[in-house]
Parts: structure tokens; C-alpha cells; sequence
């Protein structure tokens, strides 16, 4: 039974990859923040009350800012594969907390290569490395973009994910590790943070609905994005680590649609009508500096691991407007 560690266990991509993993048949390992507040959500149904018994993944507390929880991790647990998906994920907000953004996506992707580097002199054993890039990278590089894309990185958060890119290169050229970049471009679902664009639309849609909202209030809605279902990119990233040796690959659809266009197929399959009428432009959520167009080349992951996507815009939008009308119909019912 192979074993996989996963930093950033509890977020969207995090939760969907615990599923899969188990599924394959993996000891699954995940690494959580201590807080007050539980914030589980997502994974509650793989690990129920650990007195009832039937556990399927174990829990540690850790953190990517702390080098020792790191290494005392990887050491105890002795994993196959590691899956780094911790970070201060969103881009807006990265302009207001650069440095906290910087050391947990920067610097907390060094201390797990480090951690990992140290683990294998240590034991000998081989640790696969798995490290959450980004298309944010990219910035005002025009499309598409793919793994030879220079980068141009428009946000304190896109400048992480780019130190921690050539990082994780770096580590893997200098003592020979099987060490990996998902370059992935934005994968939605039901399970999304709710400061993101696309559950800030699909939410607030289903508040509208239910007669609790009025309006939206969003930013630059001409920004294109390649929208993809991130069930299917965590498949992505374990076939990565499937394979014969290492290397870095583009993830995404190899379209691009505005958030003008999800708007307007949103509040198609949600039957309200004209959406102009329940948005409105707050300043306060525009960049600094725009990413303006997205859209993933995949020609080396489609030839090389035989990855691509299944679920189109139209059915990605579907599923999550779907999923937050029942949902809020379902609370309050309660």
C-alpha cells in the first residue's frame, strides 16, 4: 500500500485528491493547520470521529511556515508521494498580505523540497514530489500558454508560484529528485472557496433565487480564464507521479471563456433571466495589475501521460449552479 502526504488536505483540490488516492488505494496522510475553528468541511466524510473507528485518513498538525513540524512529518510517516497544495491560494488578497503569501507559497514549497532532501540522505528511501504551480504564472504573456511559456507573473501570488516553480527544478536538477510542477489553470467545482469568482457568482445566484440577495457585486468581468472541473485535474497530478521520470505539465482545457460568459450561462441554468440586472462593479475587487487572458496548450500532457479533460464549460457551470440552489434549498429546510 503505497503512502501519500498532502499539504493543503482540506481545500478543494486537496479533498478531491484524498478521494482518489483512497480509491487507488493509498494510506492517505494530511497536514492541517492548528485553529479554534475546524474548517473540515470538505473532507469530514473520509475522516469521521476518530473513536467510531474506520478511519480512512490520518490527520497531522503542521505547517508549511515550520520547518521541523515538515521534516518530523516526512520522517514518521515515510511517504511514497508528497502532494504540496498548501497555500495563501488567492490572487486579489495576495496584494494586500504579499509577504504572508510569499512565505507560505515561496518559501513553504523550499522547506518541504528541503525536508525531503534530507529525508532521503537520511533513510534512502525516494520520496515523488508533487508541486501545485499555476497558471498565474503566465500573467500578461499572451495565449496560449504552455511548458515553455515565458513567465510574467502579475501578483504578489503569481511571483510565489513562480519562485517555488524554478524550486522545485531546481531541487530536482541538484539532487536528482523526482520532483514535479502541475501547472494548472483554473479548476472549479461545488467544493470552491466562496471569495472565488466562480462560487461568488454560482452562491450568490442561489441567494438570489431563494430571495435573500439582490445583487452580485464583482470586479473586471472581461478577464478570460480557462475554466476546468478539478476532479478530473487530481488525476492529472497523480499521473505525474506515475511516471517514468519527472517533468513539468500544462493543465488545462484549451479554452478560454470571460467572467462575463459564466455570468450569462450562470443565470441561464439558474432561470432568472437577464443577468445585468443582478450585478454590480465594486472597485474594491479589481487587481492591481490584470492577468487578462488564460488558456492552456496541452499537448505535452495529452501525448505524454494520455490526460485530458472530460467536462465542458457549459456542464462545469451546470454542476456548480446546480449544487448551490439544492444546497441552499436544503438548509433551509432545515
Amino acid at each position: 500500500m503505497k503512502k501519500a502526504l498532502i499539504t493543503g488536505i482540506t481545500g478543494q483540490d486537496g479533498s478531491y485528491l484524498a478521494e482518489f488516492l483512497l480509491d487507488k488505494g493509498y494510506e492517505v496522510h494530511g497536514v492541517v493547520r492548528r485553529s479554534s475553528v475546524f474548517n473540515r468541511s470538505r473532507i469530514e466524510h473520509l475522516h469521521p470521529d476518530t473513536h467510531q473507528g474506520n478511519v480512512r485518513i490520518t490527520l497531522h498538525y503542521g505547517d508549511v511556515t515550520d520547518s521541523s513540524s515538515l521534516f518530523s512529518l516526512i520522517y514518521n510517516i515515510q511517504p511514497d508521494e508528497i502532494y504540496n497544495l498548501a497555500a495563501q491560494s488567492h490572487v486579489r488578497v495576495s496584494f494586500d498580505i504579499p509577504e504572508y503569501t510569499a512565505n507560505t507559497v515561496a518559501l513553504g514549497t523550499i522547506r518541504i523540497l528541503d525536508a525531503i532532501r534530507n529525508f532521503e540522505c537520511v533513510s534512502g528511501k525516494k520520496v515523488k514530489f508533487y508541486q501545485a504551480s499555476s497558471s498565474e504564472m503566465f500573467g500578461s504573456t499572451p495565449p496560449p500558454q504552455n511548458e515553455l511559456t515565458v513567465f510574467h507573473p502579475r501578483s504578489p501570488y503569481g511571483c510565489s508560484k513562480v519562485f517555488a516553480y524554478h524550486a522545485t527544478v531546481n531541487y530536482r536538477e541538484a539532487y536528482n529528485m523526482f520532483a514535479v510542477n502541475g501547472i494548472l489553470f483554473n479548476h472549479e467545482s461545488p467544493r470552491r472557496g466562496e471569495s472565488f469568482v466562480t462560487k461568488k457568482i454560482t452562491r450568490g445566484i442561489a441567494r438570489i433565487k431563494a430571495g435573500l440577495d439582490k445583487k452580485i457585486y464583482l470586479g473586471n468581468l472581461d478577464a478570460r480564464r480557462d475554466w476546468g472541473y478539478a476532479p478530473e485535474y487530481v488525476e492529472a497530478m497523480w499521473m505525474m507521479l506515475q511516471a517514468e521520470k519527472p517533468s513539468d505539465y500544462v493543465v488545462g482545457t484549451g479554452t478560454s471563456h470571460s467572467i462575463r460568459d459564466f455570468l450569462k450561462e450562470a443565470f441561464i441554468v439558474a432561470g432568472l433571466g437577464d443577468w445585468e440586472s443582478f450585478v454590480e462593479i465594486d472597485q474594491r475587487y479589481f487587481r492591481p495589475t490584470e492577468v487578462e487572458d488564460l488558456i492552456a496548450d496541452i499537448t505535452k500532457i495529452k501525448n505524454d501521460l494520455g490526460w485530458e479533460p472530460k467536462t465542458s464549460f457549459r456542464d462545469l457551470v451546470k454542476i456548480m449552479v446546480e449544487h448551490d440552489i439544492k444546497k441552499l434549498m436544503r438548509e433551509n429546510n432545515e
